[in-house]
Formats: C-alpha cells, structure tokens, sequence
C-alpha cells in the first residue's frame, strides 16, 4: 500500500467479495429453508425396526404425530417399518424428496449425501454424531460435508442434533428422536445443545408452553442461527423467538438480521437468548486496557444490546419471560400497579419492582375513590393495594378493574395467598377475564402450591404468566419495559466525520518500516488528532533549544515525557514531569529526563520530550478498541485513570456505531452518575463523549490494523473533552 492509497480503497474489495459470497449463501439457505421446515416427502436414511434404536425413534414420531406428507423409510435390511415400505436407497425411491434425514455412522454419510444430491433433494438434517465435536479427523469430515451440500444446494441442518418439530398443523412434523411432540403454541426455540432440547420439552409440557417451531441445529456445518431467525422472522406462526447458543458464527449479520426481526419489520417478534460457554479466543492475553478487559461475555453483551436481543441468565428465566412475551402486551411505560391479600408479600413486589427500575404507578383521584367504595375500610387504596385476606373474587375483580382502568397504570402484577376464605380458582376466571378486555400486560403470583394449582393452570390456560413469587414478575415486567423501549427509541444512523486517513496512513507506514507495532503516545497522539478527537496541544522538543518556544505555543504549566518507542514504562525511569510552571523548570526537566532515559536505556531510540499542555481537572473516562477474532472491532467506554481494570465500569459495542449506540454506551456505566454531576456539579459534556466514541468506531473501522487502542484518560468537561494519553497497538 502506499501513502497515498486510502485504507478504503485497499480493504473494500475485499470486503464487498466476501459479503457477495455471504449473500450468495444466504439466498441459497433461503430458498431451500421452506423444504426443511414444511417438506411434502421425507426420506428417513437409517429408519429402524429395532425398538431404542434412533432411527426407529426418529420414525415413530414422524409416523404417530401426524405428519401431513409422505414418509420414504430408507433401510436395506428390512421390506418395511411399522407396516411401511422401506427402500434400499435414496435414489431408489419413485418420487421427488424434499427433506432427507441421516441416521447412519459419521463415515458414510458423505456417500448418502451424493445420493441425495442425484435425487436432487433440497433440504437434510444430519441426526448423526461423529463430526467436529470428536476432534480433527471429524471436523475434517464435516468440512467435506458441509462443502457437498453447498455444492449440490442442499440445505443442511446439524449434524450432530435433535433435528426440529414443526407443529404447524399443516405439517405436524416431528422429525427429532425425543419422547414427546411438541404442543402447538407461538413461541419458536432454537439450541445447539440436543440434550437440553429433550429436557426442555418435557419441562415445557407441564407448564403448558406450546411451541411453533423446536429446532436442534447442532454443530452447525451449514444452516446457522442467522439463517434460521430469518426464516422465523418471517413464520406466522411465531411471535417469540427462543434461543440457546454456544457461540455466533457472525455478529455483525446476527445484528442486523436481529435489529430487523425485534423493531423494523412490519410484524415485530422479540428475541430471548440464553448465552452459554466461553471461546478460545476470548481468553487470549492481550496489551491494553481495551483488550484485557473485552473478555467473551462482554463481546455478547454488545452484539445482543445491538441487536434488540434480551439476554437471560438461566432457562428458567428464558421461559419466565417467553410466557410473558407471548402472551401479553408490553408495557408503555414503567408504571406498575400491584394488587395484593396480604401485606408482606405486596411489600415484597414493591421492593422487587423497585430494584428493577420500575415505578409505582400513582392511582388518579377518581381511581382512589372507586377502590374507597369497593373495599372495607382497613383496606390500602394506595399502591400496592391490599384488599385483604378475606377477599374472595368479587373484591378482587373489582379492584383489580379498577386500577387497569387508570390512564397512570401501565402494568399490574396480581398477588394472591391462599386462605381459608379465597375462592382461588374464581380469582383465576376474574383475571383471566380481564386479560381479554384491557391492552395492558398482567402478571399473576398466586403463592403456594397445591392450594393454588388449579388456579395457576387456568392463568396458564389463558394465557396469564404466572410465577411462584412476586420477584421473578417483576423481573418480567423489567424485560418488556426494556423490549418497549427498543421499540421506541429513536432511529438514527452512523455518522461519517471528515478526517485526514493519509496522515494515519503515513504514521502506521512509518512504524511498519521501523518494525514496530506499538505506537508511543506521541504517535497515538497524532493518529487521534488527524481523526478530529480533542487532543492536547503538544510538540516533540528534540533538544534543549526546542523547549522555550515549545513552551510557549502550548502554555504553562506543562506535563513533559519521554518520547521514545522503545520506553513503554515512562514512569519507571522518571519520564513523566507534571505541573512544570515555567521555562527554567522546563529546561531543568529536559536535561534531567534525557540523560535518565539515556542512563536506563542506552540502545533506545529516544526521539525527545513530548512537551504537553497540562489539562486541567475534569472527570476522567476511558475510551478504547480492540479487535475480536470473531467478531471484529468491539469499542468500549468506562470510567477512566487507574482504576479501569479494578472497578471494570465499562460497556461495549461492536463497530461501526450508530448515534444512538454512543449515547446509551454512555448511560450504561455505573457510574454514570459521576458524569451527570452530583452535589451541584456541572454534568459532563455527552455529546462531546459521544462524538469521541463514534470517531473511535469510524478510526478502528476504516483502519483494520488497529489491533487494540486506549484513550486513558479522556477527560470530560462541562463543555467539551480532552484527551490526555493513548497508546495504539498495531495487528500482525
């Protein structure tokens, strides 16, 4: 490359032949995803007679659940299965074959898939294990595979997987080998993990969860999570999205392709994601600030937060939520009503609400007087409600109607204990009643156990989520204020700053030809300056001549320091002089730290003092970028100086930013208090924060070479920012 040519003009190509390439598959997947979800015939390879075996399970269910088109069992043993004609062979069947699915050892699956691909069958899922999870022989052997579907256009599900159900009556296939079919139901779940499906499936029947769609995609050779969240995006009969995953094989595509299935398109679908596992990759030692502190989790934080995903902790959370998801409308704002017949656990709901960040609604004058005439006198009317432990369902009903119809009620969590005296199950009618006639999310705690069970499952039955205990409501109504937000924030774009990329390249050059790949701060310095951040006013004072007029130019008092990119560790040999208040100082501290560094490091280059205006005190943050191997440029911002990595307050995105990412980096810290100002100081300047993360995203964006940087401190005034150090790290 020479000075001349703009990183643009050397990375794009490349960029847009890969992204041609992606798209070429994508398309591919698609066309063939409709032959994988809703087949009219389905060859069975590996179909068994033999009673434990898979593929007799895989066959039973296919068979006995109702599927709608043809089964082909593929088996040369037998002349038929469960009074089913078998055949010796793919090819050897009479009729076109949407789907096949491969229940035979590792090593002969790529000669079943050549078969397929002559009987021009468009869609497989591979049941079998022995592929990349066994080690470099099987991760060589799913590479072919993977490159035989993509050649012969075969959309390939797995290997290594339960397969998926699809309970779509016109289909009604189950084309997995777990015990149970699926109920129907809105909710689609997609997982890696095989054996987590058959354990969730079975939870999700006693729960009375129905599912659209229940994939098992496996080891993912070829169809991936992106592929198939585009296909559900798109399914009508999913509303919620379910996902259970290892690792993403593309983030910034899982964003956009996310980003428009949670906000954009016509008909909007949350997603839930349970995140599990750690990549290699994620525990390389790196350099930086930026780099130590990126570890796996913060990468997926920043690619769900970006993508309008919900990120869970546990299943049991995944599932608290889709009920709610499901079945009832989010929250316009954060105003909830809590109903309650028993003080302690409303008490608890109030504290659990608040801990989430939500509020309690505050009851109108004609909302207080219409619960004044319904309720004894000992009753509460304020928030939360209590009416009392011998309320039965007409109490409840009408209070609960009540504060649904307050225009200050955006939600209501309804809490019942059982006493002698409540009719539980009418409690259960009344709510369930009012769930069909208000647009307001309910959510129902009905305490206990046995006592409460057949109430709980007519809540169920009607769609009201339920849960054990006040808290997990709470944390509930939480998640679908914050899907609400996400469907209403504002919309904005990545903005695209004038700045000087041949002055970059100029600098990057120069290291390169030296032979080094870390910049000292006077050439980060610069780097920043030619991208318009707000640096400090500075100069190289080569000799001791050069002080006085540098002195001048950038303003007493001064901060003076080694400039030298063999000295990494400044302050270990007296490089760094803060506070110099005037020229014979400056003079003083020019001779003194040369002949240190000289002492300390006689083979350094050493190409002066960096003679730096010295900012003056403000709140100190810190900026920074680092490369994922996966994923790309992540940016991450934080409380800066030398607590970064001890307090860890940092947030993370993946580049490029748009405006409203910037911001709510920002707002995310914990300690964004700090910022906002408190006991009377001024707030920091945001924007002038936020223009700096969104030139750092363009900076590491249109230069790939950027392996990690740190701007630490950035220091935040009331108006405007400075940036006191940096220190960039160049990529291999």
């Amino acid at each position: 490359m020479t000075e001349e040519q703009s990183p643009s003009q050397i990375i794009t190509p490349v960029f847009k032949l890969k992204t041609l390439e992606a798209t070429r598959a994508r398309a591919r997947a698609s066309r063939q995803l409709k032959s994988l979800f809703e087949p009219a015939s389905i060859a069975i390879v590996g179909a068994s007679a033999r009673q434990g075996a898979v593929g007799q399970a895989v066959f039973r269910n296919l068979l006995l659940n109702g599927f709608t088109g043809t089964l082909y069992p593929v088996n040369h043993r037998h002349h038929s299965i469960m009074g089913v004609k078998t055949y010796p062979s793919v090819a050897a069947i009479d009729d076109p074959v949407d789907l096949a699915i491969l229940i035979v050892p590792a090593a002969s699956v790529p000669a079943v898939l050549e078969d397929c691909a002559g009987k021009g069958v468009n869609s497989a899922i591979i049941i079998s294990a022995g592929f990349k999870e066994t080690g470099p022989e099987g991760r060589e052997l799913e590479l072919r595979v993977r490159q035989q579907a993509r050649e012969a256009g075969i959309a390939l599900l797995g290997p290594n997987c339960l397969g998926l159900i699809n309970t779509d009556p016109k289909v009604s296939m189950n084309a997995t080998f777990a015990r149970s079919m699926a109920q129907p139901g809105n909710i689609a779940f997609m997982s890696q993990s095989g054996a987590l499906c058959t354990s969730i499936l079975d939870y999700a029947g006693t729960q009375n969860i129905g599912f659209s769609k229940f994939i098992s995609f496996g080891n993912k050779a070829d169809i991936d999570e992106n592929d198939l969240l585009r296909y559900l995006g798109s399914d009508p009969q999913t509303q919620v999205i379910l996902m259970y995953v290892e690792d993403l094989g593309n983030g910034l595509d899982f964003i956009h392709i996310a980003r428009e299935i949670t906000s954009e398109q016509e008909r909007c679908k949350p997603i839930l994601a349970l995140k599990s596992g750690r990549t290699a990759e994620g525990a390389r030692a790196a350099a930086s600030h930026t780099g130590s502190l990126a570890g796996t989790d913060e990468v997926y934080d920043a690619v769900m937060a970006q993508a309008g995903v919900l990120r869970v902790d546990t299943v049991q959370e995944l599932f608290d939520y889709a009920m709610a998801f499901a079945n009832q409308p989010m929250p316009r704002h954060d105003r909830v009503a809590i109903v309650t017949n028993a003080g302690g656990p409303g008490i608890m709901a109030t504290d659990a609400c608040v801990r989430q960040g939500l509020k309690l609604a505050e009851f109108s004058e004609a909302t207080r007087q219409t619960l004044q005439a319904a309720l004894p006198p000992a009753a509460s009317v304020k928030n939360p409600v209590d009416v009392l432990g011998d309320a039965q369902h007409d109490r409840y009903q009408s209070t609960l109607e009540a504060v649904l119809k307050d225009e200050n009620t955006d939600g209501l969590i309804v809490i019942l204990t059982p006493q002698n005296m409540t009719d539980i199950e009418e409690i259960a009618r009344g709510v369930t009643a009012l769930n069909l006639r208000y647009d307001k999310p309910i959510l129902a705690s009905f305490m206990g156990g046995t006592d409460v069970a057949a109430g709980v499952r007519l809540l169920r039955q009607h769609g009201v989520p339920h849960y054990p205990f006040p808290e997990g409501a709470a944390r509930v109504m939480r998640a679908m204020r914050t899907y609400r937000r996400w469907l209403d924030r504002p919309r904005t774009e990545e903005r695209i700053f004038e700045v000087n990329r041949a002055e970059v390249q100029r600098i990057f050059n120069r290291a390169r030809s030296e032979g080094r790949n870390r910049l000292p701060e006077l050439e980060a310095m610069q780097v920043l300056a030619a991208y318009g951040f707000p640096v400090l006013r500075s100069g190289l004072a080569r000799c001791r001549e050069d002080v006085a007029e540098l002195g001048q130019q950038v303003g007493y008092p001064l901060v003076m320091k080694i400039a030298s990119p063999d000295i990494l560790h400044k302050t270990d040999i007296g490089g760094v002089r803060v506070g110099v208040t005037d020229l014979p100082a400056a003079e003083e501290v020019f001779d003194d730290m040369m002949a240190r560094a000289r002492a300390k490091h006689p083979e350094a280059n050493i190409w002066g003092i960096n003679v730096q205006q010295m900012a003056r005190r403000g709140r100190e943050v810190i900026l920074g970028a680092t490369r994922d191997p996966k994923f790309g440029p992540m940016v991450m911002f934080g409380l800066g100086g030398i607590y970064t990595e001890a307090l860890k307050d940092v947030t993370f995105r993946l580049a490029p930013l748009r405006q409203l990412s910037a911001r709510h980096m920002l707002e995310e810290i914990r300690g964004r208090r700090i910022l906002e100002g408190i006991r009377g100081e001024a707030p920091a300047d945001f924007d002038a924060l936020q223009e700096c993360l969104e030139r750092l995203s363009q900076l590491v964006i249109e230069f790939p070479a950027i392996d990690e940087l740190d701007i630490n401190p950035l220091i935040a005034y009331e108006n405007g920012a400075a940036v006191a150090d940096a220190r960039i790290i160049l990529g291999a």
